[in-house]
């Protein structure tokens, strides 16, 4: 029997996507919310005895997505489903993956507590912030990447090959190592100190980039502080102004859309993981066909191997 895939309002478009991608349609369900703005979701076909995947990428608004998430699990685990699969595109509270301050809470594990606690039994999240949210669950979480589709994007799409990736910090080294490899092209290393939560400096550069263009990588793009610094640093290095930004996630909120807009960034290329608008020169690559291939190989239960972020 077929799997049913149901989604919230978080992003349609993929949703609807991913499941043409594998021949099947949307499940149907009602949405709405009541005045008070509580939420109200019924389900509108049989899910009893069925394997039921559950998208919702949980960016802006995050707690409604997140709840949209919760109440979608619940009624199909009432309802009979026999397995209840969350494909998670981008999923929110990964970078609160440790107390900062000791008396912070711990968020990526509250989020996965929730989940289980709805009934679901595999989440399947698309590169996350941090791997070592995967141990924050007491059930699978199947951690797919998009960056071979970015960068496959990334050398059809006028980034010159004598480019030079930039990780605009130490955490996103490994990232950079992996585009590295698959483009063929060196790496640059920022030394970022976040100042607040929109604010970056950058504090050098170590690697050459004088000269050549520059791939800046990231996991995601928030408020776009952290890419901001990192395209400064490597301009006053001396690297040309022909610059391409890339990352998974394009959230894009804040002021990100003022501060990113000036740098005179030639290409931003991002996932369609968040439904996008066009106030930037952004190229998306779907990843619809990749989380379409994860959910039919888990539904005949077929090895996600060459679908693996390996870190």
């Amino acid at each position: 029997m077929d799997p049913v895939i149901f989604v919230g309002s978080a992003n349609l478009a993929l949703a609807a996507a991913t499941a043409e991608s594998i021949g099947l349609t949307l499940g149907a369900r009602a949405l709405a919310r009541f005045p008070d703005g509580e939420l109200h979701l019924e389900v509108q076909e049989t899910v009893r005895g069925r394997e039921v995947f559950l998208v919702e990428p949980t960016g802006p608004p995050v707690h409604e997505h997140l709840f949209e998430l919760f109440m979608m699990a619940d009624a199909c685990r009432r309802a009979g489903a026999v397995r209840l699969i969350a494909i998670i595109p981008y999923f929110a509270y990964a970078r609160e993956d440790r107390r900062a301050t000791g008396r912070d809470p711990v968020g990526g594990r509250v989020v996965a507590d929730l989940l289980g606690a709805c009934g679901i039994e595999r989440v399947v999240a698309v590169d996350l912030h941090t791997g070592s949210l995967e141990g924050f669950f007491p059930f699978p979480l199947e951690h797919l990447s998009a960056v071979g589709l970015i960068a496959q994007m990334a050398a059809t799409s006028g980034v010159p090959a004598e480019s030079v990736i930039v990780s605009p910090d130490l955490g996103a080294v490994k990232l950079a190592e992996r585009y590295a490899r698959l483009l063929r092209m060196p790496i640059a290393i920022v030394n970022k100190t976040r100042l607040s939560g929109e604010e970056v400096e950058a504090r050098g550069i170590v690697g050459e980039v004088r000269g050549r263009p520059i791939l800046v990588v990231d996991d995601m793009i928030s408020t776009g502080g952290t890419i901001a610094a990192a395209v400064k640093a490597a301009l006053a290095a001396g690297a040309l102004p022909d610059v391409t930004v890339a990352a998974t996630h394009g959230l894009f909120v804040g002021s990100a859309l003022k501060r990113l807009g000036g740098l005179g960034v030639k290409r931003f290329i991002v996932s369609d993981s968040v439904a996008q608008g066009r106030e930037l020169p952004i190229r998306v690559v779907s990843i619809a066909p990749l989380l379409g291939e994860a959910i039919k190989r888990l539904h005949t239960g077929q090895s996600l191997d060459h679908l693996i972020a390996h870190m």
